[in-house]
């Protein structure tokens, strides 16, 4: 099978790029702002909040995992620019309805409808997969995971940024920069899945429950899905309690949380983009991930027993480097799936990415409100990362169980 050239495919490469991270963008812009927004339009204490924003965050992932493998069908069926385009246009959209958001029950149907317009990162992902020889996987999935990494830190820096003068303005520009790659990709993007590879949809494979079948097809495969699982539950404190979680024990605000979440996301980015790809090629992709989960709990542990905040900082660190692991499990996934199950593949894991993070930020939240309510048996605001790291420990023992790569089962 033939693969683009670097000189043919450096533009459309660069949309998927810029692509994922206004995905990501569109996500992490919320998170310094959302919760001013909520007590604004809803007219609710800080208590109440809390729960709303667990519900905010859980509908958004659950929308994803229903809809992430249709979208990945869907490329299968009709190629992956038109899914990529209509999806992101539609996003867009999205953002900038939200500068007009008049009450919660606006705000839960736009995450709604932003969570299923989210499944086009399985669209995203197959593209890349399309376009880059299985060797090379590893390293493409890194520079995804890095263009999570960058939107995740422009999205809290700007939306903090752009919050402290008003509000809803983190949306309007959000919708801004959507259009504009928009606009970019109707003139560069070409199509990756030629004809011949395509196949027709089913709904059996694009119910959410049907992709998951992908994952239990031998052990090899439910063991990765199952670490590719810890990994996103774990990420559900960060979402619920991480802000929260600083402003009792260090008197953050939300500036500092802000700089902070920026910080944690450039070093993502750059074990991502450039550590990825040496070490999986010096020490193979399983061990590559077996190093990602015992930083991802080293650090958890770091955030849990923080006291001070040069703690917490240093478990950003350490945890930076756990962004090893899920370039891994993609690679180690795709190459296993074959040329034509690339989009059922991608989509498959975005929807247990989406069922892991509707069960991550309702579950750390609940942890958190019960260590640190009033009157409680304890008082402990960093009990859901130690969930979390508890739950990477089981990710650690699914990797260290698998067969070494030549004994792994491959293209069916």
């Amino acid at each position: 099978m033939r693969f683009p050239s670097a000189s043919t495919g450096s533009a459309s490469t660069g949309f998927i790029l810029a692509t994922i991270a206004l995905d990501a963008l569109s996500f992490g812009i919320i998170i310094p702002v959302v919760p001013d927004l909520v007590m604004q339009i809803g007219h609710l204490p800080h208590s109440q909040t809390s729960m709303w924003l667990g519900i905010i965050f859980a509908v958004f992932a659950g929308m994803q995992f229903l809809c992430a493998p249709i979208a990945g069908g869907l490329s299968d069926r009709f190629g992956r620019r038109p899914v990529l385009l209509v999806s992101m246009a539609a996003l867009g959209a999205n953002s900038l309805l939200w500068v007009w958001v008049p009450n919660l029950g606006w705000l839960l149907a736009l995450r709604v409808v932003a969570g299923a317009l989210a499944g086009n990162v399985s669209a995203a992902t197959a593209y890349v997969a399309d376009v880059t020889p299985p060797e090379g996987r590893a390293r493409a999935f890194g520079l995804v995971g890095a263009m999570f990494g960058l939107g995740f830190v422009a999205g809290p820096a700007l939306g903090g940024w752009l919050g402290s003068y008003w509000i809803r303005l983190p949306f309007l520009v959000s919708a801004a920069l959507i259009a504009c790659n928009v606009a970019y990709g109707l003139l560069v993007l070409p199509e990756s899945l030629p004809p011949e590879r395509r196949r027709p949809f089913s709904w059996r494979r694009a119910n959410p429950v049907g992709s998951l079948a992908l994952f239990n097809t031998n052990g090899w495969t439910r063991r990765l899905g199952f670490a590719w699982c810890c990994s996103w539950v774990a990420i559900g404190a960060q979402q619920s309690s991480f802000i929260l979680s600083n402003q009792m024990r260090f008197g953050w605000n939300i500036a500092e949380n802000g700089m902070v979440l920026a910080m944690g996301g450039i070093t993502q980015a750059l074990v991502q983009g450039v550590l990825v790809s040496r070490i999986n090629r010096r020490y193979g992709a399983r061990r590559t991930a077996i190093v990602g989960y015992l930083f991802a709990v080293a650090g958890y542990v770091a955030y849990a027993f923080a006291v001070r905040g040069w703690i917490m900082l240093t478990g950003i660190l350490v945890l930076a480097v756990a962004a090893l692991s899920g370039p891994s499990i993609q690679s180690m996934l795709s190459i296993a799936a074959g040329p034509q199950r690339q989009g059922e593949t991608q989509g498959g894991l975005s929807s247990l990415q989406g069922l892991s993070m509707v069960a991550g930020p309702v579950t750390t939240g609940f942890v958190f409100e019960w260590a640190t309510q009033g009157g409680g048996p304890i008082h402990f605001p960093g009990a859901p990362f130690l969930l979390s790291a508890v739950v990477c420990l089981g990710g650690l023992l699914a990797v260290l169980s698998l067969p070494e790569p030549e004994d792994a089962p491959g293209p069916k």
